[in-house]
């Protein structure tokens, strides 16, 4: 065979060689192609450490399913389907799966059905297609740092007004050296004031104590009777001044179990803030009875009365109804927030039925004692410890708040 013979096929089998190897790589280039892709495996155990974990966990795959979480998650209402029900986690999913970086942010959740909830999430990768996803509530975290800024924030501010003016009091009582009824008058000012300051400290003292959710220290039995003749004297000298009628009334002989301070501190916020907020010549009636299992302490007045707009906040600390009126009723906003304490230290609750311009009745509810669950005796009428509240009759309020 000559030589350009040869060459030829060899030139021939070359071509049939390459030509059969790119029709090998083809084909199995398609059969690759057509292969369908599988979700990613769960790691082994993963699934185990997902159940036990207390924050919201999530496994996201390559094309944003959730292929595992944990049933905090799904509670929480992180999953929808088999997708993230929130966009902002999931783009946070995608940033992560890009650049296997670990992420932490804080990511405010909105829900048609739930108000919204900040959260904080960890997001990190977990093999080469895997992105774990933590997530926590952080919402109630966050609510009680924003009360404890307020609280703060409106503290300073009450102090600072009877602190400043006693100040300003003192300078002028140094002025007037000179001049005995100014400074008696000046003098006169600053017991106010101080006594304004004396009550607010406290007030943040009880308040702080009941916020601690601490259990009651050695409860006993508590007098009813007691309680109310000592919350009436109390506000006696102010309801005198005002002609203000201080009525008690109702069943005698019955006894809560709890702390006795607590008790009487907020029945005596009750009765003060009904003598405050009564007009001259008014009356207010204290009244007891008992249920067959709680005893109702309820005050009534006959005042400017709440707004139905304004009756779900009256229990937060520093709130007034009427800011422009506190300077003149000397109260602190405090008030009922220790009533809403009291009541849920010992396991009652206190319900607000008020009219606008009429009046307004607040109820404190407190479980009865067992030395209480006798039967009951009934004054047969009611004793008046002020007067001047003659023919006021007890108004009927018919909207209704629990606490």
């Amino acid at each position: 065979m000559d030589p350009t013979t040869q060459a030829a096929l060899a030139a021939l089998v070359g071509a049939v060689v390459a030509g059969g190897a790119v029709l090998a790589w083809a084909i199995s280039d398609r059969q690759q192609r057509h292969v369908p892709q599988t979700e990613p495996a769960v790691p082994p155990g993963a699934a185990a450490v997902l159940s036990v974990l207390r924050s919201s966990a999530v496994l996201v795959d390559g094309d944003d399913v959730v292929v595992k979480a944990s049933a905090p998650a799904y509670a929480f209402g992180l999953v929808r389907g088999t997708a993230l029900a929130s966009e902002a986690l999931a783009d946070l999913v995608r940033q992560v799966r890009r650049d296997g970086q670990i992420r932490e942010t804080e990511l405010m959740m909105t829900r048609p059905d739930l108000p919204p909830r900040t959260v904080t999430a960890r997001v990190a990768p977990l093999g080469s297609r895997l992105v774990l996803a933590l997530v926590e509530d952080r919402t109630r975290e966050r609510r009680v740092e924003a009360i404890r800024r307020d609280f703060v924030a409106n503290v300073s501010h009450e102090l600072k007004t009877p602190v400043g003016a006693i100040r300003l009091l003192a300078e002028a009582v140094c002025d007037a050296a000179d001049d005995p009824e100014a400074v008696k008058r000046f003098s006169a000012r600053m017991l106010t004031e101080s006594d304004r300051l004396s009550r607010l400290v406290q007030q943040v003292i009880e308040l702080s104590r009941l916020q601690g959710d601490d259990p009651l220290e050695s409860p006993r039995p508590v007098s009813i009777d007691d309680v109310t003749s000592a919350a009436v004297d109390t506000s006696a000298i102010d309801a005198s001044t005002k002609r203000i009628g201080l009525v008690t009334g109702g069943e005698t002989g019955l006894e809560v179990y709890g702390n006795r301070e607590q008790v009487l501190a907020a029945v005596s916020n009750l009765v003060a803030n009904a003598v405050a907020y009564s007009a001259e010549g008014s009356a207010v009636v204290v009244n007891a009875k008992s249920t067959p299992t709680t005893v109702e302490i309820s005050v009534v007045d006959q005042g400017i009365g709440i707004p139905a707009a304004e009756i779900d906040r009256i229990f937060e600390r520093f709130y007034r109804v009427d800011p422009a009126r506190h300077r003149s009723t000397g109260g602190t906003g405090l008030g009922l927030s220790i009533v809403k304490h009291v009541a849920a230290t010992h396991g009652g609750e206190v319900k607000v039925w008020s009219v606008e311009g009429q009046g307004s009745t607040f109820t404190l509810s407190l479980p009865r004692s067992a030395v209480s669950l006798g039967e009951p005796r009934t004054k047969p009428s009611s004793s008046t410890t002020a007067v001047d509240g003659g023919n006021a009759t007890q108004p009927t309020h018919p909207q209704e708040v629990r606490r």
